[in-house]
């Protein structure tokens, strides 16, 4: 998939440093995934997908999928590329792979973090819960967010 520079492609192990360091820049103060729990990810198979423009990772997407439900697990875009619609084209991946299964999807978002949470509102989610004092050690409260299950 791609659109204008940014192609997705699925994130590999030696894109894992990178994604750590997109964390560190991106949630400071917060406890980011070290690469440990990146490589977890990719090894118990779920799925991930990276942005990429002119070869260099800018944004990557995370999900957990049983026969169930799903669960988007990150969506990250560094901060320059931000705005840019990459993370609308990682989240419609990633819903894509969803609605092959058939499962209702859900997510944790900062409740501060207004543009995310417009855009997971665009694309069929709605408000379920508050998680209080959900991301540590800030104690920053999360949104718990969900979309029913569609089909293709």
């Amino acid at each position: 998939m791609t659109t204008g520079t940014v192609t997705l492609a699925p994130l590999q192990h030696a894109d894992v440093p990178k994604c750590h360091e997109i964390e560190l820049a991106l949630f400071p103060g917060e406890d980011p995934w070290s690469e440990n729990a990146f490589h977890s990810e990719l090894d118990n198979g779920n799925y991930y997908i990276g942005a990429y423009a002119d070869d260099e990772l800018i944004g990557y997407a995370g999900l957990a999928a049983s026969e169930h439900e799903a669960s988007v697990h990150t969506i990250a875009v560094i901060r320059h590329w931000q705005g840019r619609g990459v993370g609308k084209m990682l989240l419609r991946d990633l819903l894509a792979r969803v609605d092959e299964i058939g499962v209702p999807v859900y997510l944790e978002v900062r409740t501060d973090n207004e543009p995310a949470i417009a855009l997971y509102l665009a694309h069929g989610f709605e408000h379920l819960g508050l998680r209080r004092r959900y991301y540590q050690p800030s104690g920053a409260d999360a949104y718990t967010m969900g979309r029913p299950a569609h089909s293709v």
